[in-house]
């Protein structure tokens, strides 16, 4: 039976990563308001965007290649932001699944900086690592935001360079433009001491 792509519900302290819906939409719809400061780089509807963007995502799902969650805040229960499991990679056969990248991640203004990231990574990564058996999880971003590269080499990822003109720029005011984009990743034999290290960073 070839693998197929999915987007589990996985449940932390603080966080819960659930397949993607429409139903999450207004909370989306408020998430993406409270703080666009850190949005300089990144694909982030504005409140009035959410249901195309929504069905964007729904339709790259449907085609095997993207598999999206809500990320909900289990204090309140609300949809704070969305990350995705993407480009999956069967590098032996159909069946095996060899590598996965992270991305499509935004977050509201008011959970950045609170440990909200760390345990989303936490379970994402681990569910690669140890349900699916990946060997390596990618994650890239715009070359040129600093913020988010400090974050994904702080959740343990290694830097490994710049792909020159790798894919469309979501900055704004650079529609029909392409982006250089810094990559990094984890690989399994590295998944341990990521591990703990995601682990410890949320203990304190």
């Amino acid at each position: 039976m070839t693998f197929k792509l999915y987007a589990p519900t996985l449940e932390g302290a603080r966080v819960r990563l659930e397949p993607l819906d429409r139903r999450h939409a207004p909370d989306l719809a408020v998430a993406a308001e409270v703080d666009r400061g850190s949005y300089a780089f990144t694909m982030v509807p504005r409140a009035d965007e959410v249901e195309p963007y929504l069905d964007r995502l729904l339709a790259m799902a449907a085609t095997g290649r993207l598999a999206p969650f809500a990320q909900i805040d289990r204090s309140t229960g609300r949809a704070v932001g969305v990350t995705s499991y993407w480009e999956p990679r069967f590098w032996l056969d159909e069946d095996t699944l060899s590598a996965i990248e992270v991305g499509f991640t935004w977050l509201a203004g008011d959970v950045q900086g609170t440990g909200f990231n760390t345990e989303s990574k936490l379970l994402l990564f681990g569910h690669a690592f140890e349900e699916w058996k990946v060997v390596r999880v990618d994650l890239k971003t715009d070359a040129r935001n600093q913020r988010s590269r400090a974050a994904i080499a702080k959740a343990g990822a290694t830097f490994e360079g710049v792909l020159r003109n790798w894919s469309r720029s979501w900055a704004p005011g650079e529609d029909g433009r392409y982006r250089d984009s810094a990559i990094f990743s984890i690989t399994d034999a590295e998944w341990p001491q990521v591990r703990a290290r995601l682990l410890e960073r949320l203990g304190r």
